[in-house]
């Protein structure tokens, strides 16, 4: 045994100079802890926190023969202390004829235990960025190459102190990210989307598209799974503009949640779900699975790469959105519309899906129905412009826009009714729109400290939700008393 051998008094002195190492018990084994008390130990420091050496090169060439298969360990999870126990029970002994035939390999007890949590983190968590994904305050992370680690903590990105001993080490984390989801990412595919088993978002880029080397760019998915009353709470949005969105979705208004990159689109749309009726047949579609409905009644669809060598098997969004028309569903959600699925998406909105849900990339509502028109174009249907806004309008109900301001903060920043078209430009009606105190103008704030407020114009769809049993007041759109109820 390696205890036995690094005590035994017959081995030369030479040979006994490393003092016992600590590996860890099988009985009580290590585990991470699973909430670090300051998100600050993970902002730059004047040093990053660099593996040793030694550790590094072990770390290396033992990983893999710690495995019976590649995949062998894609599953299991960093906490499990099993699995914990195992592995280090087998890092013990590959250690130990490693020593026996390499000497220059001895390690001592500190050297034994950063080995074992080195070890631990690649084979069951991931990697350099493992004390990222266990920190709760983190909402994001992005790997620009092994050296450099940017994170999101509370709203602000900042570089970390973390960093890969090198980019097979991100690699090698690259692959048990994209392995459990049956995908591949290599020289013949570079690029992939995939999901951490909690369902956060991970986009991957690899050599020789990836310049400074590996490159992965991470959206944590929260712990908990947030309902519109937390939007409330963090000032998101108003009691009053919350309870208009139930009385919309509820309605079953078609809504499209715009949005720049990290603003909080497929966040909000998530909330918005959960205003779905239990007894409704909802059908979601997605790069990557993200969305969390409680609902029962729920078909969760998500996109498939073509198999490698082959090119066959590939699902895409626009795939599925077709699909999804004879699977009878009441409601359709599709977590972004990036292409010629927005066609399909506006037709099932057309023939009767209405209440359905999407997002779209753009930076205001306006911007948002010129990108439809855009995404409509690429479907490869010569369709005039003046069909394609008519086909947008006739679809369309609402137009949530939602931003993050320069104090990092998230916001509802309009509410905007797709009201028609007048001649062939598309006529919109802010419903909603987040101001500072006092502030003048037609646009919205993009500084902190400001409030949604209502515009005083009811929406041309008001009957609508009347019809639905929601009489809204008329103080909730700019007079009267606010309050909302539901007609039995």
């Amino acid at each position: 045994m390696l205890n036995r051998r690094l005590n035994d008094p017959n081995v030369a002195p030479q040979e006994r100079k490393a003092p016992e190492p600590a590996p860890l018990p099988s009985a009580t084994p290590s585990a991470p802890a699973p909430n670090p008390p300051s998100s600050m130990r993970n902002i730059i420091s004047d040093q990053k926190l660099r593996t040793a050496p030694k550790i590094a090169a072990l770390r290396k060439m033992l990983r893999p023969r710690l495995l019976k298969t590649p995949d062998e360990a894609d599953t299991w999870k960093r906490g499990d202390a099993e699995k914990i126990a195992l592995i280090t029970e087998r890092l013990k002994a590959v250690l130990e004829k490693l020593m026996a035939e390499k000497p220059e390999y001895r390690v001592t007890r500190d050297e034994f235990e950063d080995l074992a949590e080195a070890i631990l983190d690649d084979l069951l968590g991931f990697g350099g960025i493992q004390p990222l994904i266990e920190d709760r305050t983190c909402s994001e992370i992005m790997v620009n190459g092994p050296d450099i680690i940017f994170a999101e903590l509370k709203g602000k990105l900042l570089e970390t102190a973390h960093v890969f001993d090198d980019d097979d080490h991100a690699i090698w984390t690259a692959q048990r990210i994209v392995r459990p989801l049956q995908r591949t990412i290599d020289r013949s595919n570079p690029m992939v989307d995939a999901r951490l088993p909690d369902g956060s978002r991970v986009h991957i880029v690899v050599l020789p598209s990836a310049l400074q080397g590996t490159t992965m760019s991470i959206r944590k998915f929260p712990e908990k799974r947030l309902a519109v009353s937390d939007l409330v709470n963090f000032g998101s949005l108003t009691q009053d503009a919350a309870d208009f969105l139930e009385a919309c979705v509820k309605s079953r208004l078609n809504i499209v949640v715009s949005g720049g990159t990290g603003s909080g689109k497929t966040t909000l749309l998530n909330c918005l779900s959960g205003f779905i009726p239990n007894d409704e047949r909802i059908v979601t579609i997605e790069d990557s699975a993200e969305l969390q409905l409680v609902q029962r009644h729920v078909v969760r669809l998500e996109t498939a790469p073509a198999l490698a060598g082959t090119g066959l098997g590939s699902l895409s969004i626009r795939d599925l959105v077709r699909g999804s028309l004879r699977m009878r569903p009441d409601r359709i959600v599709v977590g972004e519309c990036r292409g010629g699925e927005a066609l399909d998406m506006l037709t099932a909105m057309n023939t009767g899906h209405d209440g359905s849900l999407t997002t779209v990339h753009s930076n205001n509502p306006r911007d948002c129905i010129g990108r439809l028109e855009t995404l409509v174009m690429m479907a490869g249907m010569d369709l005039p412009l003046f069909v394609i806004r008519r086909q947008i309008t006739s679809a369309v109900d609402m137009i949530l826009q939602i931003a993050r301001l320069k104090d990092g903060s998230r916001k509802i920043v309009q509410i905007t009714e797709v009201q028609g078209m007048e001649g062939e430009q598309v006529t919109l009606q802010d419903i909603f729109m987040y101001k500072q105190p006092g502030q003048r103008g037609n646009e919205p704030s993009s500084m902190g400290g400001g409030k949604l407020e209502a515009m005083g114009f009811r929406p041309n769809f008001n009957e609508r939700l009347e019809e639905n049993g929601f009489k809204l007041s008329g103080r909730m759109f700019g007079s009267g008393s606010t309050t909302i109820g539901q007609r039995n």
